[in-house]
């Protein structure tokens, strides 16, 4: 097996036991925190919520405390926002820490400790359940009987040598042992995923989208046709790829699509896409993006982003594709049923 292949491990290799009678905190409330508690719950095990804010989580019926009383647990599951992880950590977490009482500090993503914004004692461990999907999808694959691949990454253990088996236990009560858990690293989970984020899952794909829509407008096309064909469809194509790969979307589209996307593909993505691609890993590799990103976050009193998320936010919003989108998605009823976001309770 190649150095860089993850190791997968099976089931059976990923018992709860490790986590079972373990004293449990989940610090932080939102999407992946709530998620990862009340699967964690459901398993079977205690959960006490540290929260800067613990109404939602009093609302669920966990016993919810301050950050700091929540600190004195075995397993301190940090699920906070990464531009908020180093501020907290410092001032309501470092202080309770107890000495020598076989701590762990837990992560969903390895950002904190990657880039030195966390540097934990010698003798508290570290590991990191990341999830390879939003915490929405993590709790709803759960219900279900199913759950979601997770990456695992053990950067040291702690003076008791649990560690290992409390990272274990967390990865099998929020469901990923029912689908697969990869061995990794802080360093690949955190500079893959902000790379896969920003170049293909979310940047790229949203400016993709936005591109066809404005030329198929520009064209002299109407904005609804413009939005089935550049978003609305997007889903549908993802879908098979996520099934099988993409010579099972392939397969499953005209030969007319297929031909399209052989001869057109490689003038949109083209290799100056590929160049722009390796600077974007580059800086986060270099630590320029995290620190780009944390710089715009100190520029905000409310903890809602800095003024360059703001800036983007409005522009979005006010971008054609989605006032025409609000109108279409009002009028699709099985949308409206089915709904992954509901911003009442996620």
């Amino acid at each position: 097996m190649p150095a860089n292949t993850p190791n997968i491990l099976k089931e059976k290799e990923i018992p709860l036991t490790g986590i079972q009678n373990k004293r449990v905190s989940v610090i932080g409330y939102g999407n992946q925190g709530r998620a990862h508690a009340l699967n964690l719950r459901d398993s079977g095990i205690d959960i006490t919520i540290g929260a800067r804010n613990t109404n939602n989580a009093l609302r669920d019926e966990f016993n919810a405390v301050s950050i700091e009383e929540a600190s004195t647990a075995d397993l301190l599951i940090i699920a906070l926002p990464d531009e908020v992880h180093g501020k907290i950590y410092n001032e309501q977490i470092a202080p309770h820490l107890l000495t020598n009482a076989g701590q762990t500090l837990g992560f969903i993503h390895g950002f904190a400790i990657h880039y030195g914004h966390i540097i934990p004692p010698q003798d508290v461990g570290v590991v990191m359940v990341a999830p390879k999907g939003p915490g929405i999808t993590v709790r709803e694959k759960y219900v279900a009987g199913s759950g979601v691949l997770a990456l695992l990454a053990i950067e040291k253990e702690n003076a008791s040598k649990t560690s290992r088996a409390l990272a274990l236990g967390w990865a099998n009560g929020i469901g990923s042992a029912r689908i697969g858990v990869l061995e990794s690293t802080f360093k690949d989970e955190t500079e893959t995923d902000l790379f896969g984020e920003q170049a293909v899952l979310c940047g790229g794909m949203t400016e993709l989208i936005k591109a066809g829509y404005e030329t198929l407008v520009e064209g002299g096309y109407s904005p609804e046709m413009a939005y089935f064909e550049c978003l609305h469809e997007t889903k549908l194509i993802v879908d098979l790829i996520h099934e099988g790969g993409i010579a099972n979307m392939h397969y499953s589209i005209s030969n007319t699509a297929e031909f399209g996307d052989y001869v057109s593909g490689p003038k949109v993505i083209t290799s100056d896409t590929k160049v722009a691609m390796k600077g974007i890993l580059s800086r986060i590799q270099s630590g320029e993006f995290a620190d780009k990103f944390l710089d715009d976050c100190r520029q905000s009193n409310d903890g809602t982003g800095g003024p360059i998320m703001k800036e983007r936010r409005k522009e979005t919003a006010a971008h054609s594709i989605e006032k025409v989108g609000s109108e279409l998605r009002s009028k699709m009823k099985f949308l409206n049923s089915e709904r992954l976001v509901n911003k009442d309770k996620n």
